[in-house]
């Protein structure tokens, strides 16, 4: 276990297996190379991808196929092999969601997921130009937010 003060959590006990390593970082943070996935308590929708050297330096994050079902994309060969890919179902995928009040005005970051691979702990954010996906895409449609 270790101590890590976090952004969302204040200071909490994290296990190993909640680590990530980013060895190019995150565009924008190139620094900071590992990461703890944290659940939000009673919540398995959103987690926090918390530094582990910055308190303060902590993503929002969730399943993207849980608001967008037809969400697809195909990871480029550099990006397998950066992550040690070698089985597509080791990959995890989530994307950082910037949190608005109200909750409803949030939004997720589609055009750069972050991509796990569960086999080695290792991680990337990947940049997908020519998708087609916002940066900025709302996770609920007005329909929704009104129930």
């Amino acid at each position: 276990m270790t101590t890590l003060e976090t952004k969302y959590h204040g200071q909490i006990e994290a296990n190993q297996e909640e680590f990530w390593f980013f060895e190019s970082g995150i565009p924008g943070f190139v620094d900071e190379k590992e990461f703890a996935l944290i659940a939000f308590p009673e919540n398995d929708v959103f987690h926090v991808l918390q530094s582990t050297s910055t308190p303060e330096l902590g993503f929002v994050v969730t399943n993207p196929f849980a608001f967008a079902t037809d969400y697809q994309f195909k990871l480029d060969d550099s990006t397998v092999s950066a992550l040690s890919l070698e089985n597509p179902e080791d990959a995890l995928a989530l994307v950082i969601l910037n949190v608005q009040e109200p909750f409803e005005k949030t939004t997720a970051n589609l055009q750069a997921p972050l991509i796990f691979n569960t086999a080695n702990r290792k991680a990337k954010q990947v940049i997908l130009n020519d998708s087609g996906y916002q940066t900025r895409q709302r996770i609920l449609t007005p329909a929704e937010e009104k129930e």
